[in-house]
C-alpha cells in the first residue's frame, strides 16, 4: 500500500482526533514557557502532534516472497508463468519513452504486481489443499472401508468405524473438487494475465487508452483477490 492509501483510513482518522491534539499543544505551551519565541514554539507543537499522527499510520503490510519451488504442481507452473509475464511487463515499461504515458503504464504495472501477490497466495493455498488430500491418504480410506464392508458380523462399532471413513472420503473429495476448480480459476486468470502483459506494449506506443486498459487491469486483480479470500476462508 502506498503512503497515500495508508494515510486515508479510519485509523489515521481516529489518530488524527485524539489525544495528540493535547500532546501538542502541551508541547507548544511548555516550550512557550521555557522561554522560546511564541512561533518557533507552535511550530514545534505542530511537529510534534504530526509526527505522532505518523506514527499511528498504518504501516504496509510485508510482502510475502515468492518461490515457485515452495509449492508442487500444478500450482508451481502458474506462479513461474506469472512471474514471467512480469518480467515482459516490466521490460515494456522500460521501453517506454519517459513522459506521462510511461508514469501510467508504470502505475498499471504495480497493480498488476498486486495481481501476481494474489496468484501466489491462491498457489499456497492451493498447495496446502493438495497436501490436506494427501494426509487423508484416500488410496488407504478406500481399501479401510472395503475391509470394514466385507466384515461378516456388522457390530455397531464397525457400522461407526464405516460411517468415519466414509465421512473422510467425503472431505477428501470436496478438497480435490476446490483444488481442481481453483486450478481451472486461476488458469484462465493466467490467460488473462498473459494477455494485457501482451497489450501493454499497445499502450505503450499510445494505441490503446489507457483508461481502459488500467479498468481491464482492475477487474483482473479484484477476480484474484476475490478467489483467494475464497480459498483463504476454508477452514
Amino acid at each position: 500500500m502506498a503512503w497515500r492509501d495508508r494515510f486515508f483510513t479510519p485509523t489515521t482518522a481516529r489518530a488524527i482526533w485524539s489525544w495528540r491534539l493535547l500532546l501538542g499543544a502541551a508541547a507548544g505551551v511548555g516550550l512557550a514557557l521555557l522561554g522560546l519565541p511564541i512561533i518557533a514554539a507552535i511550530g514545534l507543537g505542530v511537529a510534534v502532534y504530526a509526527g505522532s499522527v505518523a506514527l499511528a499510520v498504518p504501516r504496509a503490510p510485508k510482502v510475502a516472497a515468492i518461490d515457485p519451488f515452495a509449492v508442487g504442481e500444478p500450482w508451481r507452473h502458474f506462479v513461474r508463468d506469472a512471474q514471467r509475464a512480469r518480467q515482459q511487463l516490466q521490460a515494456t515499461v522500460r521501453d517506454t519513452p519517459a513522459g506521462p504515458l510511461h508514469d501510467r503504464l508504470a502505475s498499471i504495472a504495480e497493480r498488476l504486481d498486486a495481481g501476481l501477490q494474489q496468484s501466489w497466495q491462491i498457489a499456497r493455498r492451493g498447495h496446502e489443499i493438495d497436501a490436506a488430500v494427501r494426509r487423508l491418504d484416500p488410496t488407504r480410506l478406500r481399501s479401510r472401508r472395503a475391509t470394514l464392508e466385507a466384515q461378516p458380523d456388522r457390530s455397531p462399532e464397525v457400522d461407526g468405524a464405516l460411517e468415519s471413513v466414509n465421512g473422510q472420503l467425503a472431505t477428501a473429495d470436496r478438497l480435490k473438487q476446490l483444488s481442481a476448480s481453483t486450478a481451472d480459476r486461476l488458469r484462465l486468470s493466467q490467460a488473462r494475465l498473459d494477455e494485457l502483459v501482451a497489450r501493454a506494449a499497445e499502450v505503450s506506443i499510445g494505441s490503446t487508452s489507457t483508461d481502459d486498459y488500467a479498468g481491464q487491469v482492475d477487474e483482473l486483480v479484484l477476480e484474484l483477490e476475490s478467489l483467494r479470500q475464497a480459498v483463504q476462508e476454508l477452514q
